[in-house]
């Protein structure tokens, strides 16, 4: 007797409901991506217990007679594909016809559908046909699926908390309401309305419904294409952050999709503008010929590979870092007072990190390497470390304010500020026209040096100098072998040295770039970035070789400096190509408005 059978239908259809259906996500995913597929204008999901005990979605599509409706629930029936070229062609949602039968076998369906000539009513429980009749005659489909898992209890039990179902559902629905704003989404749990979208083809409209107003005025609407790739939608000011990358929404022809290498590129073309573990908010719309994907990887349809995907990332970052370059990003503390328990109280629009994330502690262990310094203004190289700390860095030959003038070649993206004063060594307080800034004078100075760095280092034929007492680093012997396949590098940027045993570099010139006084610290720094890294990135290293010496070139926190140098200081920031933030991501300057002020002290209401 023969040990291979073939499986039974049910016992198939559950275990492909293994990988199709995971959680109640799921679900809502493949039935409204059959509604929209459908060509529904108006979809409604209402769910009982964040979709455990029951899913319902209906839709005003075109919907099914009842020879489609019964065939429907058949494994690999479907109405998307013909044959094996329409596989390379793929424009709907939904193909593999999976979805329905898995779903069915793990819960109690009821089908209601009706083209508009007849009606349909199915109920399959278990994956067993219950009953076929005839249903009423309202146009569309409604598919409700209850005790969901209730013949799979394993599954059941590893479902997470309903609040955390929900959000998962909340999150799918989300995206697909950002993908076709066209189609009205009502989305609600218990009765309770959590989504409701017009349908109004308006992206930014959709966007205000799930972010809120404060969000949706913060968006920049974006758009370029290539010979392979067309761009759309809406990126965020950097100012408005998210601590993970659900904010950032991909739509490849209408199908939400999960990609981190596109995450990364967006990510990156925010660099310097936000710190690195905080998201934009980023709806992207990629259009493009369907020949050039492949969505048929994963049962879930969100995981697609793409051809020509560096086109597609030169094309993204290109069009943000556009956008980006020719904005005014000073963040507005845009004061509200607000009468809480009797007392007045000040919010603010400014989301950048909060104040436990930077707190006085942390600013201390990020500067606590750094010796006392003092700093030259005057110069057009870094502010860098002098001897004579009794005189806060002031030569006896200062420059001319000229040397720091802006250069005729550019305009300046931030208007001229005039300092009045310092707060607690560390902001400066400068104000203009427009009304008051505090300036944080370590980020400013990073900033300036920063791009000094990025400069010098680009250099093909550095300026060098020979130290009067070599420097010499012992590592161990496997990162020494990291750094000996990079020795071209250390040459390119203006380093001498030899060898000296197995494992030790004996540093004989340096580029004259590096912070005086902490050359040493510089150097282990720039070696320990080559070291860290498995894949090397040029572009990478030298971005973080330049921000981590100009932080430690740059003047400290608590550090008093006279106005003449604060006015350099402002005048050098304005001449930067991102005078708005520091490296690291981090504001340079916020700003309080003449009429936040005036708001502040009552003489405006």
């Amino acid at each position: 007797m023969s040990k291979i059978q073939v499986m039974d239908e049910v016992l198939a259809n559950k275990i492909a409901a293994g990988e199709v259906v995971e959680r109640t996500m799921n679900v809502v995913k493949e039935l409204v991506e059959n509604a929209i597929d459908a060509k529904s204008t108006e979809i409604h999901i209402d769910l009982m217990d964040s979709g455990v005990k029951e899913i319902k979605v209906t839709d005003n599509g075109i919907g099914m007679d009842q020879e489609d409706a019964s065939l429907a629930f058949f494994r690999h029936a479907t109405s998307k594909l013909k044959g094996l070229d329409d596989l390379f062609h793929i424009d709907s949602l939904g193909f593999r016809g999976e979805a329905l039968p898995s779903i069915a076998s793990v819960s109690d369906v009821l089908l209601k559908t009706s083209n508009g000539e007849s009606g349909t009513e199915i109920h399959i429980s278990g994956g067993k046909t219950l009953s076929i009749e005839n249903g009423e005659l309202r146009c569309g489909t409604s598919i409700l699926v209850k005790d969901l898992f209730y013949n799979t209890p394993v599954r059941l039990k590893y479902l997470k908390s309903l609040y955390t179902e929900l959000s998962y559902i909340t999150e799918y629905v989300h995206k697909m309401a950002l993908s076709y704003p066209e189609i009205k989404f009502v989305l609600t749990n218990n009765q309770k309305t959590l989504l409701n979208t017009d349908g109004s083809d308006r992206l930014l409209k959709v966007i205000h419904d799930i972010f809120g107003l404060s969000v949706t005025t913060k968006m920049i609407e974006i758009h370029g294409e290539n010979d392979d790739y067309e761009i759309s939608g809406y990126i965020s000011y950097p100012e408005v952050q998210k601590s993970n990358k659900n904010a950032i929404t991909l739509l490849v022809n209408g199908r939400y999709i999960k990609n981190n290498e596109i995450i990364r590129m967006i990510t990156e073309s925010y660099h310097t503008y936000m710190p690195p573990d905080r998201y934009p908010i980023v709806v992207l719309k990629i259009e493009v010929d369907p020949v050039l994907i492949d969505v048929n990887v994963h049962p879930t349809k969100m995981d697609i590979k793409f051809s020509k995907i560096d086109t597609l990332k030169e094309l993204i970052q290109a069009v943000i870092k556009k956008e980006l370059e020719h904005l005014t990003l000073i963040p507005d503390a845009s004061l509200e007072t607000m009468i809480e328990n009797g007392k007045t109280k000040i919010s603010t629009n400014y989301t950048m990190k909060t104040e436990n994330e930077f707190d006085a502690q942390k600013k201390e262990e990020e500067f606590k390497e750094i010796e006392e310094m003092t700093f030259d203004f005057s110069k057009d190289t870094p502010y860098e470390v002098q001897e004579d700390t009794s005189s806060y860095g002031r030569k006896e030959e200062v420059e001319t304010e000229e040397n720091v003038s802006i250069s005729n070649e550019q305009e300046a993206r931030i208007k001229m500020m005039y300092p009045v004063g310092l707060v607690h060594g560390t902001y400066i307080i400068a104000e203009n026209e427009d009304g008051m800034f505090l300036i944080d004078q370590h980020a400013a100075n990073e900033r300036i040096n920063y791009e000094y760095y990025l400069t010098e280092l680009g250099n093909p034929k550095p300026n060098s100098i020979d130290l009067l007492i070599p420097i010499t680093l012992e590592f161990p012997s496997n990162e020494y072998l990291i750094l000996k396949e990079h020795f071209d590098l250390l040459t390119s940027m203006g380093f001498s040295f030899e060898e000296f045993g197995l494992q030790t570099l004996v540093i004989r010139t340096i580029p004259i770039w590096l912070p005086k006084g902490n050359e040493e610290r510089a150097i282990r720094k720039i070696l320990e970035i080559i070291i860290e890294k498995e894949s090397f990135d040029m572009e990478r290293f030298v971005h973080k070789v330049a921000a981590t010496v100009a932080c430690k070139a740059s003047i400290k926190a608590n550090d008093h400096i006279e106005k003449e140098d604060m006015e350099i200081l402002l005048e050098r920031l304005r001449n930067c190509e991102n005078p708005f933030t520091c490296p690291h991501g981090r504001p340079t300057i916020i700003t309080y408005s003449k009429y936040d002020l005036e708001k502040l002290f009552k003489r405006s209401m």
